[in-house]
């Protein structure tokens, strides 16, 4: 099953549903979508459920790491940051003071750089002293999570954000009476951000990085696992960013960044939840509709050359778990052969599922096993990540995934496992259906691919994948010479 929609299982809150082996899983699911573009290229999605009184919005901008040019990485995530800083007229007593005070910190930033480059520690000292002491004047005009705290008086709940290699989402819950704050303050954040704090907020990201990648060994791992699984496209790049971009990154690189691509022409709204069509939409459109639609991303017409054999690496860290990670690169989403995986790891994975069974229970090689098929826009993953004991026979753990990957080349997965999946699969997706968070999150995820409905249709295309096509499929995708294998030590 792929990763997003995993996500909308593991949050799902209601009872499983028991589903008869016998039962064959059921098609097309029918959850009503109101979708409507504005003029100025803003995408709306409205999903009307009144099983409660509260409304959940999604607004995610179509700007991540794959958008960024060489030496700003991490612009997108450090983006995420900024815009709870607050508005020109959220965050701030007097916003004309506060410009000021930005103009000085810029103009002080813009010394410090070339003399850290040059080495002058001196220099840079003195002058990020300056700076700091500007920032702690200018902090006295700030009215401190100002955006948060309307949000949170307003009764609302899940307030976040996160960034992703394709996108940037800003996310929260609120009563069915409160939506038009969400639209205020969404579309203020949208016309009017200001980057406040920027440099110390860049220090924060910074230590964020050092704590999940540098000082981690999982984090330096999976990052060299994916500069290796992509030559040139730039899901090579971490969304958190490269360090030393990350400490070259600017307050004015990122304002460019946000008044060009911040904008209609690249969001997609969705809200879900006890709401009315057509006066939400009204709100919408009053809001929105008058802002200036904004620039497009060009184009990314790079792609990663034909893989033309197996590439492994091996890290030995003293602090680092045991780890066997196998990565084939597969096909965009949409595409049918995905479903076919998903039916390749639901036979692969879980307690019940092949590798558990012959690496865990059987051999006792490992402590937990997991196959994951990841559907992405461009390209996806499918992969097998083997959690190995200490004392684990790194050689015996390949030989057994390969044969169970060569299994479902070779032998026809049983009627009775391949109608488990289908069962468990659906029974989960329409678990997740009744949470509004769930809905609005898949929503607005997979129109960001290019298409929501792929995630309504996902039950129906899964229906209708034959043991023949998982053969198939699984003999064009676990090809040696397309494989990409990391392995994890601690050192003994």
């Amino acid at each position: 099953m792929n990763a997003i929609l995993k996500y909308a299982l593991k949050c799902a809150s209601v009872p499983a549903l028991v589903v008869s082996l016998a039962m064959p899983a059921q098609a097309a699911v029918n959850l009503p979508v109101h979708k409507e573009v504005l003029d100025n290229g803003l995408t709306v999605l409205l999903h009307p459920n009144r099983q409660a009184p509260t409304v959940s919005c999604r607004l995610f901008y179509v700007t991540g790491s794959v958008h960024e040019v060489p030496g700003k990485s991490g612009l997108a995530h450090i983006l995420e940051h900024e815009l709870f800083k607050g508005t020109r007229k959220v965050g701030v007593t007097d916003s004309i003071a506060d410009a000021a005070f930005m103009a000085r910190e810029d103009s002080l930033q813009a010394l410090i750089r070339p003399a850290r480059l040059a080495g002058d520690t001196a220099t840079v000292k003195k002058l990020t002293a300056e700076h700091d002491s500007l920032l702690n004047e200018q902090r006295k005009l700030f009215v401190k999570d100002e955006l948060w705290g309307a949000y949170q008086s307003a009764g609302g709940t899940g307030l976040n954000a996160f960034t992703t290699d394709l996108m940037t989402a800003y996310i929260v819950t609120l009563p069915k009476d409160k939506i038009e704050l969400f639209m205020w303050l969404e579309s203020d954040r949208m016309q009017n951000a200001v980057l406040r704090e920027f440099y110390s907020e860049r220090d924060v990201v910074r230590e964020e990085r050092r704590m999940r990648y540098d000082d981690k060994p999982t984090g330096r791992f999976f990052e060299t696992m994916n500069s290796l699984i992509y030559e040139a496209f730039p899901y090579r790049v971490p969304t958190i960013g490269w360090p030393s971009d990350i400490m070259n990154l600017t307050r004015e690189m990122a304002d460019e960044h946000y008044r060009r691509y911040y904008k209609p022409r690249n969001a997609i709204l969705v809200l879900a939840g006890d709401l009315d069509t057509a006066s939400t939409m009204e709100m919408v459109k009053k809001y929105f509709g008058n802002i200036p639609a904004g620039e497009a991303f060009p184009p990314i017409t790079v792609r990663d050359p034909e893989q033309v054999g197996e590439k492994r690496f091996t890290q030995v860290r003293p602090d680092a778990p045991n780890l066997y990670s196998l990565v084939f690169k597969t096909a965009e989403v949409g595409d049918p052969s995905l479903y076919a995986l998903d039916i390749a790891e639901g036979v692969l994975n879980g307690r019940s599922g092949r590798l558990y069974k012959r690496l865990v229970e059987e051999e006792k090689l490992a402590v937990s096993v997991k196959a994951g098929n990841s559907p992405n826009k461009y390209v996806s993953e499918f992969s097998v990540m083997v959690s190995m004991k200490l004392d684990a026979d790194v050689a015996k753990v390949e030989k057994i995934v390969w044969e169970e990957l060569e299994r479902l080349k070779n032998e026809p997965v049983s009627e009775r496992d391949f109608q488990k999946v289908k069962n468990h699969a659906y029974a989960g997706l329409i678990r997740s259906f009744t949470d509004m968070e769930n809905v609005a999150t898949m929503l607005a995820w997979y129109e960001m691919y290019g298409d929501y409905h792929i995630f309504l249709n996902w039950a129906d295309a899964l229906e209708k994948v034959t043991p023949a096509q998982v053969q198939e499929v699984a003999k064009a995708t676990f090809v040696r010479d397309r494989s990409v294998v990391g392995i994890l030590k601690k050192n003994r």
